[in-house]
């Protein structure tokens, strides 16, 4: 399968069913040259993956809203979940490896997982409001 460009129009929209894994490259970037041909290399082997790529430089505010400082960057997401995130080139077998790690997530426990860190996150959060408005 090859990659498919990803813009700030088709992102959202790509990555709600199954597995994506998202690079986030330039045209300028040595390493992002390095990393193309592998990404594109092992999209081959897995049909049932979408492999997205992310220009930088012309999709600047998808790169500002996933705080993008190095790349390339590698994101993978399943269902709509960002499960992975990391600056820096992969070889092919690491790559490979990763893709068979994200296969066998149990996501009814990722997703549990999820929803209890967003719990805390929200008490936290009100926790500290009722602090504030009590002072």
């Amino acid at each position: 399968m090859a990659t498919t460009d990803l813009t700030e129009q088709n992102f959202a929209e790509s990555i709600t069913d199954g597995i994506v894994l998202v690079d986030f490259w330039a045209a300028w970037c040595g390493p992002c040259r390095m990393f193309g041909p592998i990404f594109e290399k092992v999209s081959e082997n897995h049909a049932d993956i979408t492999f997205g790529k992310v220009d930088t430089e012309a999709q600047q505010g998808l790169a500002a809203a996933f705080q993008i400082t190095s790349i390339p960057t590698l994101m993978a997401f399943r269902d709509n979940i960002l499960i992975f995130s990391q600056p820096g080139v992969l070889q092919e077998p690491q790559l490979e490896e990763l893709i068979k790690n994200i296969r066998a997530l149990d996501m009814d426990d990722v997703r549990r997982q999820v929803a209890e860190q967003a719990a805390a996150k929200a008490a936290t959060g009100t926790d500290a409001a009722s602090e504030a408005s009590s002072n």
